[in-house]
């Protein structure tokens, strides 16, 4: 089992595909030449184009008997900048990254300001208008608990066992940073960028915090819930 941080910017996702380099792929090749072998790396979840990571976890069976602690390091040593493993420990045979995970913790960042550091503009979403962080939790309390989030899936057509999800949803500010933290056992897809994009909205004025239940109830996918882009967004825990 590792635990993975990544800068997504210069990647079109997590799991492997034939139109870009993809973090699975990089993970998987340093381990080839580290090792030898070929295995397949299976995530926590997958992160799509120029999303981030501080807490992905992945797991991968090696034949060879390669020590945790020497393994974390070597791969280290043949990763790109962007790519770090910040932990390695042998995991029992039937963990699954996937299947196992109890809580994942999604973090959102904004920096509500004119001017955005540099350093800062590829994992920051860049928000000028002073945001009305009042009303942005008044509709994050809404929108917390358990609730059918159909409405703020980008796909609403993709097929799913339950669009209904359990939902932790806080915002905190330290000077112009303001952090959306959701957490729950599973998300729909881009259902965290949605709920930034509403809850950005709502900061703004152009959405009332009281219209959260009539968009749950609606069950459509309206203007009202744009999908935030992807550079502020961060896989930040993944609880077992």
């Amino acid at each position: 089992m590792i635990v993975v941080a990544y800068d997504g910017t210069n990647y079109v996702g997590w799991q492997i595909q034939p139109n870009g380099v993809t973090i699975q792929e990089k993970l998987q090749k340093a381990i080839h030449k580290i090792t030898t072998e070929h295995v397949t790396v299976h995530g926590s979840g997958r992160t799509d184009q120029g999303v981030h990571a501080r807490g992905q976890v992945a797991h991968f069976d090696l034949e060879s008997n390669f020590p945790a602690k020497a393994l974390r390091k070597a791969l280290n040593s043949v990763l790109p900048e962007d790519i770090r493993i910040f932990k390695a420990q042998r995991a029992k045979p039937e963990f699954h990254a996937r299947k196992d995970v109890k809580l994942k913790e999604y973090r959102y960042f904004i920096w509500n300001s004119e001017i955005i550091p540099p350093e800062l503009r590829q994992h920051r979403l860049h928000v000028r208008p002073k945001l009305n962080i009042a009303a942005m939790r008044e509709a994050a309390a809404l929108l917390d608990g358990e609730h059918d989030f159909v409405s703020f899936a980008a796909n609403p057509r993709r097929i799913v066992e339950s669009t209904v999800r359990h939902l932790s949803l806080k915002i905190t500010k330290h000077g112009a940073e303001v952090v959306i933290i959701a957490r729950s056992s599973g998300f729909l897809y881009k259902m965290v960028r949605s709920l930034a994009g509403f809850l950005i909205r709502v900061g703004e004025g152009a959405v009332s915090s009281n219209e959260v239940n009539a968009i749950i109830s609606s069950r459509t996918r309206t203007a009202r819930v744009p999908t935030a882009l992807a550079k502020g967004l961060f896989l930040w825990n993944v609880i077992y």
